[in-house]
């Protein structure tokens, strides 16, 4: 059968539509309670990180989230000036700049504690298709890591 571009070109033929469509009502999800904490989805994953383990290198933030020095710097800097995290360079490489938490910044994640268990509660799959989607999604995300 020969290749027709005509239906690889339909819309519900391309993968990258429902992950698309899937990711971003997830993200809206998030809003309305990050925004009580006037936070953007972005910050809440740096947080994340940061709640994990803090004291990371900017380098290594990028890579857990798969975001470019770009995008991230200005976002740090202005979570900086809104107090919650200072970012120091090293005095071994000045390349390597690390980001600390402030009391702050390691406070709100009292607030945002149930964050995860709101939007957890409004994604309705049964546990073992999450975890399935989980799989095939970091399948993916590890996949292309390794060919960039």
């Amino acid at each position: 059968m020969a290749y027709d571009y005509r239906e690889a070109m339909k819309l519900e033929n391309q993968l990258c539509f429902p992950l698309y469509a899937a990711a971003r009502s997830i993200t809206n999800l998030y809003t309305p309670h990050l925004k009580e904490l006037g936070l953007t989805y972005t910050q809440y994953i740096v947080f994340l990180v940061l709640w994990e383990k803090d004291g990371v290198p900017v380098g290594e933030i990028c890579d857990r989230l798969m975001l470019d020095n770009g995008t991230l710097s200005p976002l740090l800097k202005k979570m900086e000036q809104e107090g919650y995290l200072t970012r120091q360079r090293s005095k071994n490489d000045e390349r390597i700049v690390t980001v600390t938490l402030t009391k702050e910044g390691r406070e709100l994640q009292k607030k945002a504690k149930d964050i995860p268990l709101k939007v957890g509660g409004c994604v309705r799959l049964s546990p073992e298709k999450a975890k399935m989607l989980y799989s095939l999604l970091y399948e993916i995300m590890e996949t292309n890591k390794a060919d960039n």
